[in-house]
């Protein structure tokens, strides 16, 4: 399929940031794996990328840098565009299980796009087993300086159905053909409209929960001006001492490795958050920064008094700007306590670190940190990049998916879950997504400093089982303390009854509300009250 539009447009400086941060052993890709219980129709499949996919005309442009490298790179139409080479099909090895599936996925993560084509591909998975029967599976690929997180879910959701029968992709009337600077952008953004009602708000329920700049309307003007200020960003940055030494960290190779965790009900990690006062991210995040110090302990790596830095996305998108590609987000540091070995303490610690993240312009000082990247020599680019990765050990992403069950090319996705790019030598990866009410971790590692992400997988389910256990546990103890409630006073002429000491069990708060009723609470591992009634 051969381009029938010419067009070309100038890099922005932050993607420009992202194209240029590209390096043999950290190719600047987003990967992906879509799963699905049943095998996928592979002309269907051809024919939903072709009809909704390449509406987004960037899928059809390639890269053009300038000249002596003096200016910015420009996206070109690709005049021998052929969908072909960008769609593969291939079949996964027996047993074809996850194991066979996540080596698939660690190798094409090894492996960079080809910068004289547009920068995407996908391959279709067949012989992928599932619980349910015979399946099948998609990644994904594409470079990080076409779109985010958020932009990328948006085109996901443009070629997505809210029903099995829907009808066939078709190409659009002729006269839609001809390029339109518009209409290429607000024909997809309509499809995803459509399914407006299937996908979370991205405020609130994200890793980044609380830090989207719409939280804080009033802070918009001050985040701005401190995100375009580049000497005043970069001067920030330099502030931040490098990261901790850990087995974590180090010279990053070509081979990557990837693995994903099963699906983990969100209502039980509502309900854990609930019972702490915490959002559903405190919770998420404090089982992964447990996994970590468990996988650093059973490898007899010292962790008391440990912490070692996250950089966290924080979307920086305007509401006008959903269904735009490119990138728009900035980036936060958030220290991990890896040396707290007790999962609420270490909660609260995470719950409190991130609430002062929260409150400072940080996210908006990184974007105009990649908005100078973008303007520097290629020389100069290296020398911030590394200083980046200096600073911390881990990107953690979470993007919030549908909120019900979404058809592609006819099937019924089962699960999804996908990884940004580390910048610099970054060699570590997480990644949270949340689809149809369930959540998955995805970790992606560096094979020369963590070969098996599995056990850092198997590690955040005993977190999260060790959180689960502690908010359901019931069983009848001894109690600590009695609690004696306020005194009741008797109609006149009769006895007051004696009082009866009402018996808080053991994992309940032994503390009063302020009407002298026992508090409901549960009690902090190892205390007689919980949080609120703590000091």
């Amino acid at each position: 399929m051969a381009a029938a539009r010419n067009h070309t447009e100038t890099f922005s400086n932050v993607d420009t940031a992202w194209l240029h941060i590209e390096k043999p052993t950290n190719p600047a890709m987003i990967t992906g794996v879509i799963i699905f219980d049943k095998p996928v129709d592979f002309q269907r499949l051809r024919d939903t990328i072709e009809y909704r996919m390449l509406s987004y005309h960037r899928f059809v442009q390639r890269v053009k840098e300038p000249h002596f490298g003096l200016g910015m790179p420009r996206w070109e139409d690709d005049p021998n565009f052929d969908l072909d080479a960008h769609l593969h099909r291939i079949a996964l090895p027996e047993p074809g299980d996850q194991a066979a599936l996540q080596n698939l996925v660690g190798d094409l993560m090894s492996t960079g796009l080809d910068f004289t084509k547009p920068l995407w591909q996908m391959h279709l998975v067949e012989n992928v087993c599932t619980p349910e029967g015979p399946g099948s599976a998609l990644i994904p690929r594409l470079h990080h300086c076409i779109a985010d997180g958020i932009a990328l879910m948006q085109v996901v959701l443009s070629m997505a159905d809210e029903d099995p029968d829907a009808p066939w992709p078709e190409p659009a009337p002729k006269t839609r053909q001809r390029f339109d600077p518009f209409g290429w952008v607000f024909r997809p953004v309509r499809t995803a409209a459509r399914l407006a009602g299937a996908t979370v708000h991205t405020t609130g329920t994200m890793v980044h929960e609380g830090f989207d700049v719409f939280t804080h309307p009033a802070r918009l003007k001050e985040m701005a001006k401190a995100g375009s200020d580049g000497t005043r960003a970069f001067g920030k940055l330099l502030l931040i001492p490098p990261d901790k030494k850990t087995i974590f960290r180090g010279r990053t190779g070509v081979i990557k490795r990837a693995a994903w965790s099963k699906p983990i009900p969100l209502e039980d990690v509502k309900a854990i958050g609930k019972v702490m006062d915490g959002t559903i991210n405190d919770v998420l995040l404090t089982a992964v920064t447990g996994a970590l110090r468990r996988y650093l302990e059973k490898r007899n790596q010292p962790t008391d008094g440990l912490n070692f830095r996250a950089i966290v996305p924080v979307n920086l998108r305007r509401p006008d700007e959903v269904g735009q590609l490119g990138n728009r987000f900035g980036l936060v540091f958030l220290s991990l306590p890896v040396g707290v070995q007790d999962p609420i303490k270490r909660l609260l610690v995470l719950k409190h670190r991130m609430d002062e993240i929260k409150d400072t312009p940080e996210a908006a000082v990184a974007f105009g940190i990649l908005y100078t990247v973008g303007m520097t020599p290629n020389q100069i680019e290296d020398i911030i990049i590394k200083i980046f990765s200096m600073k911390g050990t881990t990107v953690i992403t979470n993007v919030p998916g549908p909120l019900h069950k979404l058809y592609f090319a006819g099937q019924q996705i089962k699960n999804f879950v996908f990884w940004v790019p580390a910048p610099g030598d970054l060699g570590m990866g997480v990644s949270i997504f949340s689809y149809a009410g369930e959540v998955i971790v995805g970790v992606e590692t560096d094979a020369g400093l963590v070969s098996d992400p599995e056990s850092i997988i198997d590690a955040f389910h005993a977190e999260f089982d060790q959180l689960k256990l502690w908010m359901l546990a019931d069983e009848p103890q001894p109690p600590q303390a009695s609690i004696q409630p306020a005194p009741i006073q008797p109609p006149a002429g009769q006895q007051a009854p004696e009082p009866v000491a009402i018996m808080a069990p053991k994992n309940q708060c032994q503390a009063l509300t302020k009407s002298g009723q026992p508090c409901k609470n549960r009690a902090l591992p190892g205390s007689t009250t919980c949080r609120v009634h703590q000091g």
